[in-house]
């Protein structure tokens, strides 16, 4: 009988060892064949100042230089986003990140005045307030939505930031920050995706900076490691196929079956997967 720790490795096609020049190149060339098969001009991308959107923002920028260069051309771009709630507390690992990408085109949208109409409207036809962590997947949906008025009005792409150590615990809001047209990342978990900053050359302070989704206001710049309940060394090492402890590994098998819904498409009267 397959161990449901190997059916998670086998779905979220992660691999126990990489090679990070091989997989700069194959997720590159990823970027750019999608690209070309869509017609689009380029990509959007919403950056954080975080591991994952940095890693992300470098490589579609290297993508699109590639194009640029290989077709003698200058039609193919990538328009890195702020999107701040208000004043981002960590602001400046976001400008390094940007500094470190080098994105063809930076642009800063406000999130807050429409989290904070739909947060009053809501208030207004219910009467009833939403929890902060409610508001902050309405947070992450602006966030999209934004991105893919972005990527509608130049022609383009939304890419996300996607990967297996999120996949596998469903650490992200659906139709938020888990939409997007194509994941670069997928496959990788986070030590991985570290080991590709590190190739890269990032600054360390955005390489070993503590993951945070900070979405809630009432608790700011949350590490993830806190709300999962579970380490990403661990979640790593379970993702490699490696034995992490009873109690962490019920923790996270618990989490992906859980959220198993996020990683299906709406479902219809001829899916099974929820039977």
């Amino acid at each position: 009988m397959i161990k449901l720790q190997d059916e998670i490795i086998s779905e979220l096609k992660v691999k126990s060892t990489i090679e990070p020049k091989e997989e700069i190149k194959s997720r590159i060339d990823l970027l750019k064949a999608y690209l070309k098969k869509t017609g689009m001009k380029g990509y959007v991308l919403g950056i954080s100042g975080g591991q994952d959107s940095t890693l992300t923002g470098k490589l579609i920028q290297m993508a699109m230089e590639e194009l640029n260069k290989e077709e003698g051309t200058d039609k193919y771009t990538f328009y890195a986003v702020r999107l701040p709630y208000g004043i981002q507390k960590d602001e400046d690992d976001a400008q390094i990140a940007l500094d470190f990408i080098k994105p063809y085109h930076r642009i800063a949208v406000n999130i807050k005045p429409a989290v904070d109409a739909s947060y009053s409207q809501f208030e207004e036809a219910t009467g009833e307030n939403l929890s902060d962590f409610v508001k902050g997947n309405t947070k992450a949906r602006e966030r999209m939505k934004v991105q893919y008025d972005l990527a509608a009005h130049y022609r383009c792409l939304v890419a996300g930031t996607d990967h297996a150590a999120e996949a596998v615990t469903g650490f992200y809001t659906k139709y938020g920050d888990g939409a997007c047209d194509i994941a670069p990342l997928f496959g990788l978990n986070k030590r991985q995706g570290k080991m590709l900053l590190q190739h890269l050359q990032a600054p360390s302070s955005l390489i070993e900076k503590v993951p945070t989704a900070d979405l809630e206001d009432d608790q700011p710049q949350l590490p993830d490691e806190e709300a999962l309940g579970i380490t990403y060394n661990k979640i790593d090492n379970y993702l490699e196929g490696k034995e992490i402890s009873k109690d962490a590994k019920a923790n996270l098998e618990k989490k992906y079956l859980q959220t198993e819904h996020k990683r299906q498409l709406p479902v219809t009267l001829y899916d099974h997967w929820w039977q």
